[in-house]
């Protein structure tokens, strides 16, 4: 205690006992597409009648397989491209251009992204799909990114990359796209490797598969084609991580991202039942559907569903990531303390003020905190010989599926040996 030489009052500041354990993002997304380097834009052309336009270059700034952090839609155009070129630019000496559909693809879904309620996304154009493992290797030292898409990939290899990605960093989910129609539903059941096969992913509780594609304004279609309504098809993967941004910040990541209105979307490229889509929910496919007029995402499930038991919807299955990074996070200060008793009460102490917060706003089941959660970290969680390996590790339990049914996982950091 300091030492006052003269009557007064006098401040002092005490540390508190309690680390507290901040929530991490939850919204920041990643997104991949194949673009050239140089790509084609609609342009208008001053030169010409009215209406007529021409197609310009445009070389890409940004190098491939380099992530960057986007956040608006302008400075996406200045380092992506736009949707439409600058009538001021020559027309292009390539006799035969065309739209690059990567570049379309990847555009709508950052526009999309923003539209839909998403604030920061971070980006990276590959040159060919096989690229696909650079651009996922450039993302995993980025730890803020929670959501993962690559708009517009939609076979099996590219999909199985994603997933594998988010279990490898188990700190992120993805969003695939399904294909744009099928003629066949039960095809959407199936995976590639069943004896009839089909297009569905393979079962995991870390992505979330949607269908079907959507269709969006595009301003170069419209102004090639000033008579149709410059409408065309999409993946709604960008579109829907801005949906998942939109609940994160208005409700919380333990709100579904179902019922919700896809902002930009004007139409589906197929049209859905009540009785179709009774046969693909319980499988984990998310209808995407136009009901009352709105063009609404109609499923929260992760992909096998059911399958998938008490982490088949998106909500369970990203809260967990939510609170499992956030408590991992928060925790750091721990490495390298003395493995004691006293360390053990601290991690109490901090994790069941954090979890008391979470249950507070809703996220967690329960009347009473301690039908919401428990926390142990105590000597039998922690034997000698984990002690000797210089770990603690902390038993969280949270209700997250209903009342007193706990979702169990572990948490195990490294620290000082006690002797």
């Amino acid at each position: 205690m300091s030492q006052y030489l003269s009557p007064g009052v006098h401040v002092e500041e005490v540390p508190s006992a309690i680390k507290a354990i901040a929530g991490v993002s939850t919204s920041t997304a990643a997104f991949i597409g194949v673009v050239p380097d140089t790509i084609y834009q609609v342009a208008k052309d001053p030169e010409a009648a009215p209406g007529m336009t021409k197609f310009v270059d445009f070389s890409l700034p940004t190098a491939a397989g380099t992530p960057m952090l986007i956040t608006s839609w302008t400075q996406f155009t200045r380092a992506f491209g736009d949707l439409i070129g600058s009538e001021a630019a020559a027309a292009t000496a390539d006799p035969s251009p065309a739209i690059d559909a990567g570049h379309q693809h990847l555009a709508h879904a950052v526009y999309g992204f923003f539209n839909n309620g998403g604030s920061r996304c971070y980006v990276v154009r590959i040159l060919a799909a096989a690229d696909l493992d650079n651009a996922l290797k450039a993302f995993a030292a980025i730890d803020e990114i929670a959501l993962v898409a690559a708009p517009g990939l939609t076979d099996e290899a590219s999909r199985d990359k994603l997933v594998t990605h988010c279990v490898s960093t188990s700190d992120r989910f993805a969003i695939l796209d399904g294909p744009e129609s099928v003629s066949d539903l039960t095809t959407l059941t199936r995976i590639a490797a069943d004896a009839n096969p089909g297009v569905m992913p393979r079962k995991t509780d870390y992505a979330a598969w949607y269908f079907p594609w959507i269709r969006v304004f595009d301003p170069a279609t419209k102004m090639q084609s000033a008579a149709g309504d410059g409408a065309i098809a999409v993946p709604p993967s960008g579109h829907l991580a801005g949906i998942y941004a939109r609940v994160d910040n208005l409700r919380g990541v333990h709100k579904a991202p179902g019922n919700e209105a896809i902002f930009g979307a004007l139409d589906v490229t197929q049209a859905l039942s009540k009785a179709e889509q009774d046969g693909l929910n319980p499988k984990g496919v998310n209808c995407i559907r136009v009901l009352n007029d709105n063009i609404l995402v109609w499923g929260a499930r992760t992909v096998g569903g059911d399958a998938n038991a008490d982490l088949k919807y998106i909500n369970v299955r990203r809260t967990l990531l939510f609170l499992r990074e956030s408590i991992d996070e928060g925790l750091q200060w721990a490495v390298f303390e003395p493995n004691t008793p006293a360390l053990w009460q601290k991690i109490n102490r901090n994790v069941t003020a954090f979890l008391t917060n979470v249950w507070r706003s809703g996220a967690l089941f329960g009347s009473t905190p301690q039908e919401a959660f428990y926390v142990r970290c105590d000597a039998e969680t922690n034997p000698p010989e984990l002690r000797e390996l210089g770990q603690v590790v902390t038993e969280i339990g949270v209700s997250i599926v209903r009342p007193a049914e706990f979702v169990i996982f572990r948490i195990s950091q490294f620290v000082a040996s006690t002797k």
